[in-house]
C-alpha cells in the first residue's frame, strides 16, 4: 500500500538524529572521563541515589518523550532532581552533560553521544543511562522493570527495521565506526550511512538490559551502589593472569553479548519488538503505521539479522580501532565459501594480552613484523584472538591472508596471542575461536557448515604451531580432521 505519511514519518525519525555538522568541542569523549564527571557530582551531593542523579541527567539533556515518559515519568515533575542541574552542568570541564547523552549522528557521518570504553567498543550513552534508570525505579517501587527492553532496545530496533524496508536486512543496523584517537577520542566517524540502531547505541542497549535487571532485581535489603561505582564495575575492570576472564563472576563489557544472550533468549523478541512500535505509535498518535502489510516481516529479517550479528557472532575490534597500518598492496579477494579453519598461536608475543590497550599494542607490533621484518604486505592472521574477551580483525572475511602456506586461499587462520606450548589459552578465548567465531563464519555463508579445523603443524612441516598443548585441546574438538 501507497504510505506517503509513513515516509514522512520516517524522514523525521531520521531528521532527529541527523544535523548539520557543528564542531565537536575539544573535550575527550571516553567512559572514565563520564564516570570522573559524574562522581563530581556526587561529592558535591553525599548521599545523593543513583536513581535521583539518572533522573537529572536525563532532566538535564532533555530525554522526555512520549515513550520515556509512559515508563519513567516525566523528569521535571520528579522532586529528586531539583537543584542538581546546576552541579550537573558545572560540576566537570568535560562538559558530558549537556552534549554527551544527546545522541545524534551528523550528515558528515559523526556519531556524537557515545563514548570510547576501557574495552575498545563504542556505547551510546542514552540507552545505558534508561536501562540503569528503569531498573533503579523497578528496584525503588518493588515492581518490574517493564520498561528496560522497549527504552533499550525494543524501540529502536523496530524504527530501525521499520524506516528501511527497501534495502537488505544486512544493513538494516549498524554500522560500527571508528575514533579518531583512542588514547584521546573526540571525533567517532561511521563506516557507512548511519541507521537508527548503530553500534553503539546497540552496544549501549544491551549494556542497559544487563545493568538494569542486575539493579532491578537487587534483594531488597540491598542498596544500589552510587552511579559512578555502578558504570566503573562494569567498564573499568582489570584483567590478571591469576584472575582472568575465566574467572570474573561479576557483570563485565567484554561479556556484554553472551549476557544479553541469556537475558533476551527467553523473551519473543518479535512479539516484544511489535509491542514496542504499537506502543510508540499509539504515544504519538499514529496507529496508522501498523496498517503497513511489510511490518511483521521487516521485524522478523530484521531481528534474524540482530541474533547473528550482535548475539551469535563475537564482537571484533576493527582493523582502525587497534592501530592497523594500511596493505602494502591491493588485497585479494577470497572466493567465499571456504572449507578450512587453521588454528595458531603467536608464540610471539609469548603472553595473552589482557586489556585492549595491551592486545592493541600486540597487534601493532605482529603486523609491524610481518610488513617490515617478512616483507609482507600486512599482518598474516585472518583474525586474532585476545585473552580480554574480543577477537581482533586482521585480514578478515574477505581477504586471502598469509598465514598458512599453500593453504591461505581456501582457508581462514586464526591464531590466539601467546606461546601455548605447555599452557592452554583462556577457555573462553578458545569458545571465542572454536563456536562463536567458527558459528558465525557459518551462518555468514563464508564458511561451509562441514568446515574442517587443523593446527597449523598439520599442513606445514617446519612448524610446531598451535604449540603442544593448544594442539592436543583442538583435537578434542568437533569439526577437527588428522
Amino acid at each position: 500500500m501507497e504510505l506517503v505519511g509513513f515516509t514522512f514519518f520516517v524522514l523525521a525519525t531520521l531528521n532527529f538524529l541527523t544535523v548539520n555538522s557543528r564542531p565537536a568541542g575539544v573535550h575527550l569523549r571516553n567512559m572514565e572521563s563520564f564516570i570522573q564527571a559524574v562522581q563530581q557530582v556526587e561529592d558535591s551531593y553525599p548521599g545523593l541515589s543513583a536513581l535521583a542523579l539518572v533522573r537529572a541527567l536525563r532532566r538535564t539533556a532533555g530525554h522526555d518523550d512520549p515513550m520515556t515518559i509512559h515508563f519513567l515519568g516525566a523528569s521535571y515533575n520528579l522532586n529528586d532532581t531539583e537543584g542538581l542541574e546546576g552541579s550537573i552542568l558545572n560540576a566537570t570541564s568535560f562538559s558530558f552533560f549537556d552534549k554527551a547523552i544527546h545522541h545524534i549522528v551528523t550528515d558528515h557521518g559523526e556519531e556524537r553521544g557515545v563514548v570510547l570504553a576501557p574495552d575498545g567498543t563504542t556505547v551510546a550513552l542514552a540507552p545505558l543511562l534508561l536501562g540503569i534508570e528503569s531498573g533503579l525505579k523497578a528496584k525503588m517501587e518493588g515492581t518490574e522493570a517493564l520498561g528496560i527492553f522497549p527504552l533499550t532496545l525494543g524501540r529502536p530496533l523496530g524504527l530501525s527495521f521499520l524506516s528501511l524496508q527497501d534495502i537488505p536486512p544486512s544493513l538494516r543496523l549498524g554500522p560500527n565506526g571508528c575514533w579518531d584517537n583512542v588514547e584521546q577520542p573526540r571525533v567517532f566517524k561511521l563506516s557507512r550511512p548511519a541507521t537508527l540502531a548503530t553500534d553503539a547505541v546497540i552496544n549501549g542497549g544491551m549494556d542497559g538490559v544487563i545493568l538494569g535487571l542486575h539493579l532491578s532485581r537487587l534483594p531488597a535489603s540491598e542498596q544500589p551502589q552510587a552511579l559512578s561505582e555502578i558504570l566503573r564495575g562494569y567498564y573499568n575492570f582489570t584483567l590478571t593472569e591469576k584472575q582472568g576472564i575465566d574467572n570474573v563472576t561479576t557483570q563485565i563489557s567484554p561479556r556484554r553479548r553472551e549476557l544479553s544472550r541469556s537475558l533476551l533468549e527467553p523473551l519473543d523478541l518479535h512479539s516484544a519488538v511489535m509491542t514496542t512500535l504499537a506502543l510508540v505509535w499509539k504515544l504519538e498518535k499514529t496507529e496508522w503505521i501498523a496498517q503497513d502489510t511489510g511490518l511483521r516481516k521487516a521485524v522478523q529479517d530484521g531481528l534474524q539479522t540482530f541474533t547473528h550479528k550482535y548475539l551469535d557472532c563475537p564482537q571484533i575490534i576493527p582493523r582502525c580501532q587497534w592501530g592497523a597500518k594500511a596493505n602494502r598492496d591491493t588485497p585479494i579477494p577470497l572466493s567465499l565459501p571456504l572449507q578450512f579453519l587453521y588454528v595458531h598461536h603467536t608464540y610471539e608475543p609469548s603472553s595473552p594480552c589482557l586489556s585492549f590497550s595491551s592486545c592493541s599494542l600486540n597487534m601493532r607490533s605482529m603486523q609491524r613484523f610481518h610488513q617490515d621484518d617478512r616483507g609482507w604486505d600486512d599482518i598474516g592472521y585472518s583474525f586474532v584472538v585476545g585473552s580480554d574477551g574480543y577477537i581482533y580483525e586482521g585480514r578478515g572475511w574477505n581477504h586471502v591472508g598469509r598465514h598458512t602456506r599453500g593453504h591461505n586461499a581456501i582457508g581462514y587462520g586464526v591464531s590466539i596471542i601467546g606461546n601455548y606450548t605447555a599452557t592452554l589459552p583462556s577457555r573462553h578465548a578458545m569458545d571465542l575461536l572454536r563456536h562463536k567465531l567458527a558459528l558465525c563464519a557459518v551462518n555468514g555463508g563464508v564458511l561451509t557448515a562441514n568446515f574442517t579445523i587443523q593446527g597449523h603443524r598439520q599442513v606445514v612441516n617446519y612448524t610446531s604451531c598451535p604449540g603442544d598443548a593448544l594442539f592436543s585441546e583442538i583435537r578434542s574438538w568437533e569439526h577437527f580432521r588428522e
